[in-house]
């Protein structure tokens, strides 16, 4: 793994610096893009006003989506489900296809 360097992100026209390793960064860019987004949505929705308590906001959204995820509110089974399907049926394709050949 790579030493961490500074790296220099804008959130909301703020500059903020910020250490990752090269091979984090894009992780980080990827959670930039996110945070800018989610603050964007709370800015525009005119119900919270200042950066700060934007920031807040944004945090407290953001808590509550993983502590759902952690707890199953945002059903992962049902994607596991989904997919175990999806998965089933290319493999009942394929072994259609080997009984052809």
């Amino acid at each position: 793994m790579s030493k961490a360097k500074s790296v220099d992100v804008q959130i909301m026209g703020r500059e903020f610096t910020v250490s990752c390793t090269d091979e984090e960064r894009q992780a980080l860019m990827d959670a930039v893009d996110y945070l800018e987004k989610k603050m964007r949505d709370i800015r525009d929705s005119g119900k919270v006003v200042g950066v700060e308590r934007i920031a807040m906001m944004a945090a407290l959204n953001l808590s509550h989506e993983v502590l759902n995820t952690k707890s199953g509110g945002v059903d992962i089974g049902d994607y596991k489900r989904r997919i175990a399907v999806m998965q089933n049926q290319i493999d009942e394709a394929i072994a259609e296809q080997n009984k052809l050949l």
